[in-house]
């Protein structure tokens, strides 16, 4: 199938968030370097890899534009074109600072207090860039339903091929899957929680966009490009 492509935000490589979230997650997307997970929080290394194998797939992010595929009629160099320039055009964004937060049954780091500039960033991604943006295939949509939508999510599926956009949605770096087990959320809290603490101290500057690609279904994303503001 078609690649994937999807604009995140992402901490630079040599920050320590992205150290930490690269050997907690097993994989750094900056560098296409996988890690063997390691027992923490009172479970095994087993265990742990299980806990983290969907947010390993994307690398730590937070979305901006949701994966795509791009229209028959696009190509990638287009779209980093319009990348560039969409970057030209925006100006850096203090995000508050990060708290771990529990979001339906996974964890991930959340900004502490609302963020507008955040907001209108990702709004703005969603519909520049939907012009490269293939419809999504009847599987595909068939698997965003299955976690029964609101009316409005429904209407943005339909219209953004993604349903938690605009007033939906809520910037979020994850750091697990989906936790079943109550035990087991309440380990992950409390370790996550003290593992992350020292990058919930002072807030980030947001000041740049990534370009993330994912080659085949089977293959984790990859960081094809960092692309600075200028505005």
């Amino acid at each position: 199938m078609a690649p994937r492509f999807a604009l995140y935000l992402a901490p630079p490589p040599d920050h320590p968030l992205h150290t930490f979230a690269a050997g907690w997650l097993g994989w750094d997307p900056e560098r296409g370097l996988a890690f063997a997970p390691k027992a923490e929080a009172g479970l095994d290394a087993e265990r742990i890899a299980a806990l983290t194998v969907e947010p390993r797939r994307y690398g730590f992010h937070g979305t901006l534009k949701p994966p795509f595929r791009l229209r028959e009629d696009c190509d990638e160099a287009q779209l980093i074109i319009a990348i560039e320039r969409f970057a030209a055009t925006r100006r850096p964004i203090a995000l508050p600072v990060l708290k771990l937060a529990s979001i339906g049954r996974f964890l991930a780091l959340c900004p502490s207090a609302p963020c507008e500039e955040i907001d209108a960033l990702a709004a703005d991604c969603v519909r520049d860039f939907d012009r490269f943006r293939a419809p999504p295939s009847e599987q595909e949509l068939a698997r965003r339903r299955a976690a029964t939508l609101s009316a409005r999510q429904e209407r943005y599926l339909q219209q953004w091929g993604y349903p938690y956009v605009m007033e939906e949605f809520r910037l979020h770096f994850t750091l697990t899957g989906r936790i079943a087990d109550a035990a087991e959320h309440e380990a992950l809290q409390r370790y996550l929680t003290k593992a992350t603490e020292r990058f919930t101290r002072k807030s980030m500057t947001i000041d740049e966009i990534c370009l993330f690609v994912q080659p085949a279904p089977d293959a984790n994303f990859r960081i094809a490009g960092r692309y600075r503001f200028a505005g």
